[in-house]
């Protein structure tokens, strides 16, 4: 029987050690419980300028697509049914891996685009930002190495560098973390060899080794980056005269061309604009009645010339508070990401670079989006009837549509934008900045009929804030006697 007696003994030391395991599982939860209780309690008061911090719309995406499930996992081992039904409920709602995905790419393209450090972004102090935001948002070391993951598995060695090597300088500061300076080195490694800088790669390897090492896979680097290093060498004695050439002439190439890319994201940044003084000096503000339009003979509307060649003009004030938030809560319900034509499969799709949401408004659905067609059509003169209302889902809508190009955009800003959201042309180096109650009007074609090439225009990401636009995309037909096609190709 004594033998039960210390059997017993054990029990209660297990029954001990279960309350103990219970207890601090309990703790986790309720910590993980009121730090959440307090962000999203924030959070909610304005969930548009919350949201519009892209640190904090990726830490959502990751919030809910990793982080909630390892409290699942934490409170399924005390059978909470309750807690677990209503998960698995919420679930359907939840981001999935290919949207955490698409939030860390949208991250790394406000970093491109804006040239952006890792230490700002993941500090939270983005440019435009002030210092009472309340709405700031920082990374830690392993949202920084989640980041670094995620580029890497799009074989984004750039970007894994980066977000590596900041998930390392965190650790390094002391921050305690789930991320292992084992793997972040591991990864940083590899993704500087990948770039082909060897005695970097040589040099994070030898650090790694010095934490751990048994690691395999760094014993068998350091191997393979010495023998490369001694070949690299080698080679670059040889070839030093002609790489001195071949850069000479890649710097020539790259003072007299810049590609599209590189010159979207100046504009982006409020670089490389052609703007100049002489031409400044020609551009205007005016009141508008459009030739005596008994509309704006006696309440003429405000223009000003945004840009001479070709001629972008702004409206101010053109669309009410009351207007804009109808036309929200009309477009709300319906927003879908926007697509666009895959040039292999004809079909419409969806793409990582445009993540922006759209939804289409008929004129018949309300008397605020008749009442704004109505103004377009009086304030340029065209014809709206034929213009855009709903999304077509065939690749060539405009055929279907049985209405010709494009020949003129209106676009509506109802928000500001805190920093980011221009819209950009390339081609003619300007760039249009977002305000909220006015509307930018401009022809894509000429009067012959012709498209106007330097009307192409994409719009900038947005780095702080939400951006809200309308678009009106008027179209060729019943234009004949309102643009009557001029004599010349370019008239």
């Amino acid at each position: 029987m004594t033998d039960l007696l210390f059997t017993e003994k054990d029990l209660v030391t297990s029954l001990k050690d279960y309350i103990k395991a219970e207890e601090s599982k309990l703790e986790q939860v309720k910590q993980w419980a009121e730090k959440l209780d307090a962000l999203t309690a924030t959070a909610t008061q304005d969930p548009e300028g919350f949201l519009g911090h892209p640190v904090n719309a990726f830490k959502l995406m990751k919030r809910l697509n990793t982080e909630w499930g390892e409290v699942e996992d934490l409170v399924l081992k005390d059978m909470s049914d309750g807690f677990i039904s209503n998960l698995t409920i919420q679930r359907q709602y939840f981001p999935n891996d290919e949207d955490q995905t698409g939030a860390a790419k949208a991250l790394l393209r406000l970093q491109d685009t804006y040239q952006l450090d890792t230490q700002t972004i993941s500090s939270g102090d983005l440019p435009g930002a002030t210092t009472s935001l309340s709405f700031k948002s920082t990374l830690t070391a392993e949202d920084c190495f989640e980041l670094g993951k995620i580029a890497y598995s799009e074989a984004d060695y750039y970007h894994t560098e980066l977000w590596m090597a900041q998930a390392l300088k965190q650790l390094d500061e002391g921050e305690e973390s789930s991320a292992e300076i084992v793997t972040v080195l591991d990864y940083l490694s590899y993704s500087v060899y990948q770039q082909g800088e060897l005695e970097r790669a040589l040099e994070h390897t030898k650090r790694l080794l010095s934490v751990d090492p048994e690691h395999q896979r760094a014993l068998g680097n350091l191997k393979y980056f010495d023998y490369q290093l001694a070949k690299q060498k080698k080679a670059e004695k040889e070839q030093s005269a002609k790489e001195e050439s071949k850069k000479e002439q890649e710097k020539m190439t790259e003072a007299g061309y810049l590609p599209e890319k590189r010159k979207y994201e100046q504009l982006c940044r409020g670089q490389g604009i052609k703007m100049t003084p002489r031409r400044q000096s020609r551009l205007f503000c005016r009141y508008y009645d459009n030739n005596r339009h008994p509309l704006y003979t006696i309440g003429p509307v405000k223009q000003e010339d945004e840009w001479d060649r070709p001629r972008i003009i702004r409206y101010h004030e053109i669309i009410t508070e009351k207007e804009m938030e109808k036309v929200k809560e009309l477009a709300k319900p319906r927003l879908r990401r926007a697509t666009v034509h895959d040039p292999q499969t004809g079909k419409l799709t969806t793409a990582q670079y445009r993540v922006s949401k759209s939804a289409w408004l008929a004129a018949y659905e309300h008397p605020v989006v008749d009442r704004l067609n109505q103004r377009i059509e009086d304030i340029t003169g065209l014809d709206v009837k034929t213009a855009e209302e709903l999304q077509k889902d065939e690749p060539d809508a405009f055929k279907e549509l049985g209405t010709g190009n494009r020949i003129a955009t209106w676009l509506f800003y109802m928000s500001d934008v805190t920093a980011g959201g221009a819209t950009v042309f390339p081609d003619i180096g300007a760039a249009v900045k977002p305000m909220k109650g006015t509307a930018v009007f401009w022809y894509n074609l000429f009067a012959s009929g012709e498209g106007d090439y330097s009307t192409r225009h994409a719009a900038c990401p947005v780095l702080l804030g939400n951006k809200w636009v309308s678009n009106k995309w008027i179209h060729e037909r019943g234009q004949e006697f309102r643009r009557p096609c001029g004599l010349k190709e370019k008239d």
